[in-house]
């Protein structure tokens, strides 16, 4: 394979860090993800969604922890030990670093999938909320929906969470 070959490939692949939730398998880009960590108890904040689980002190900052169960409107289950913190480094709209949690059932894998291979989310009406996916990976080994942590976790929608804590 040639310098032009291996570019156009760098290009066009991506990892995404799998997790289950529900049975079903979902993707972060992991290029976002800074560390997972087993499942510990949070301090809970007072008047903030259900979604949020509370804060944690990771190193000195404040974390946001939220369970993408309740965000998505998914039967809640009691934490077991496979339960997980995907942590995420985003980035808002000045530029400036935000960490964030999600809780997740379980991780899964890494996956590497080339732009090509990426479906549209299908349009399921306006009663289903599709603004937090990417897009839809198919493979032999089933289906992975894989979400934009960027909208899912708006850094700006947060942030006067983590001033309350």
């Amino acid at each position: 394979m040639n310098d032009v070959d291996a570019t156009a490939m760098t290009h066009t692949e991506q990892q995404y860090l799998t997790f289950q939730l529900a049975g079903e398998s979902y993707g972060v880009a992991i290029l976002k993800v800074q560390e997972i960590r087993g499942w510990e108890p949070v301090r809970e904040i007072p008047n903030t969604p259900g979604y949020i689980k509370g804060a944690l002190n990771l190193r000195g900052s404040v974390v946001p922890i939220i369970d993408l169960r309740a965000r998505f409107g998914m039967p809640q289950v009691d934490y077991s030990p496979l339960t997980v913190v995907i942590v995420l480094c985003l980035l808002d709209d000045n530029e400036r670093r935000h960490t964030m949690g999600i809780v997740a059932d379980e991780v899964s894998d890494v996956l590497d999938v080339k732009s090509r291979e990426i479906r549209n989310a299908p349009n399921l009406g306006r009663q289903i909320d599709m603004r937090y996916m990417q897009g839809m990976h198919v493979s032999g080994q089933g289906m992975t929906m894989l979400l934009d942590v960027d909208k899912l976790l708006n850094p700006n929608e947060f942030e006067a969470i983590a001033r309350q804590v």
